[in-house]
């Protein structure tokens, strides 16, 4: 598996395994149409958001996203293709976000996880500093965590 530098022409790709992974949590059509429009990458946003993708093989595993300015950013979007889950796909790309926004002088990054992915997270050495409101579902609360940065020297 290598981590790499996604491509605008893969946005639409990547829009459709976020919305397969969405729905590895069980939600059904109905919320995942309600998520559809925060879960869609533009060809546009795809270098300003550091998207890196996973991939073995030709076959796109996962991909990440870092956004922001430093020394705080966020964590935006990390998904990963369902049948990859538990495989260590998710661990590389947070490995690789921990490293590239350490090297661009990120201290912390907040990230809105779905609640099934929040021991995920925790695992990864996250903290749940609140909630946030859902914006795609009204009146869902998301938890709010942190994953701060170590410097690099």
């Amino acid at each position: 598996m290598r981590i790499r530098p996604a491509r605008p022409d893969e946005a639409e790709r990547l829009t459709e395994l976020a919305l397969r992974s969405k729905a590895y949590w069980g939600y059904d059509e109905a919320f995942l149409e309600a998520c559809r429009e925060e879960l869609t990458l533009d060809p546009a946003g795809i270098e300003p958001r550091r998207t890196a993708v996973a991939e073995a093989d030709g076959r796109v595993l996962g991909f990440v996203t870092l956004v922001g300015t430093p020394p705080e950013g966020e964590l935006g979007m990390l998904f990963v293709e369902p049948d990859t889950i538990g495989r260590g796909v998710g661990r590389s790309l947070v490995a690789h976000l921990r490293a590239q926004a350490a090297a661009l002088g990120f201290r912390r990054l907040t990230l809105d996880a779905d609640p099934n992915a929040e021991p995920f997270y925790l695992a990864m050495g996250a903290t749940r500093i609140g909630t946030t409101p859902s914006e795609s579902i009204p009146g869902r609360e998301l938890p709010l965590l942190a994953l701060e940065i170590a410097a690099t020297s």
